[in-house]
């Protein structure tokens, strides 16, 4: 049995993934591999590490929309005349996964990690578990015009979450049969649209690709152990508010412990009607 932990992409969100991550840890459930898109590579990345899902955590409650999404006034005036492709320079990202990343080439994780990027020219979705870590997750999380492509390989990425935000198909082809997925979701409970052009785009963004994790499940249901963690719902928190991370953390985690007692009580009653 190869168990793999499948991490989607969902911007600010990813903080309520941390919260999953740490039920998870707690419960004593450890990945053979890590899959991982956009803000799921930064996480996974941490955990692939080594490091605890707990200090993750404690990350999350610390960052604000600065250290992401770094509003710049000339920088986005150029990207709205096309003298530039993106709205967002990616320095602090950069600087934030060179600090935290505990290994320099993706072959040199604790835990074999892998990540998903677009190719920006043709669309397909790539596996990258080669070369510069910091350049594998800046790939997957390089939001087409809020964030520059990364080039690898000569090849230009932008973000994995265009062609397979919650990669259970890559996992399912690197052999994993025990999948534990865990989907951020999206902000499912807002009662009026964002109000700023790039929280506006990133909710379109995380809308838009929400359908295929449900194809995805339908999909691979039947032929492997699909493992499904509830995301978060309603959830009213923008795209771009780090604010309100530590409360993203604590309700995942309650609502994961929850679900993974769920799981337990389930297989206990499953082996018990076999023994009957």
């Amino acid at each position: 049995m190869t168990r793999a932990l499948v991490l989607s992409g969902g911007g600010n969100l990813g903080a309520a993934q941390a919260g999953m991550l740490v039920a998870l840890e707690d419960a004593g459930i450890r990945p053979d591999l890590i899959v991982g898109t956009s803000v799921g590579a930064f996480n996974g990345a941490w955990i692939a590490g080594g490091r605890s899902a707990g200090e993750l955590a404690q990350l999350w409650r610390t960052l604000r929309r600065r250290d992401v999404y770094p509003i710049d006034l000339i920088g986005g005036f150029l990207g709205f005349v096309g003298l530039r492709d993106h709205l967002v320079s990616d320095g602090p990202l950069r600087r934030l996964l060179t600090q935290y990343v505990t290994f320099e080439r993706m072959e040199d994780a604790p835990i074999p990690f892998h990540v998903v990027a677009t190719d920006v020219l043709t669309g397909h979705d790539l596996l990258l578990n080669r070369g510069s870590a910091v350049d594998a997750v800046l790939a997957s999380a390089a939001i087409p015009g809020i964030f520059p492509p990364v080039t690898v390989d000569g090849v230009e990425l932008m973000d994995g979450g265009i062609a397979n935000n919650t990669p259970i198909s890559q996992a399912v082809a690197l052999g994993a049969d025990e999948l534990w997925v865990l989907s951020t979701g999206h902000a499912c409970g807002l009662t009026a649209p964002p109000k700023t052009a790039l929280a506006m785009m990133l909710h379109a963004f995380s809308v838009a690709i929400e359908e295929r994790l449900n194809l995805d499940i339908a999909e691979y249901a039947e032929t492997v152990d699909l493992k499904v963690a509830p995301p978060l719902c309603p959830v009213n928190v923008l795209p771009t508010d780090f604010s309100q991370s530590g409360h993203l953390i604590d309700d995942a985690r309650r609502q994961t412990e929850a679900w993974l007692q769920q799981q337990h009580l389930a297989l206990a009653s499953d082996r018990g009607h076999r023994h009957q």
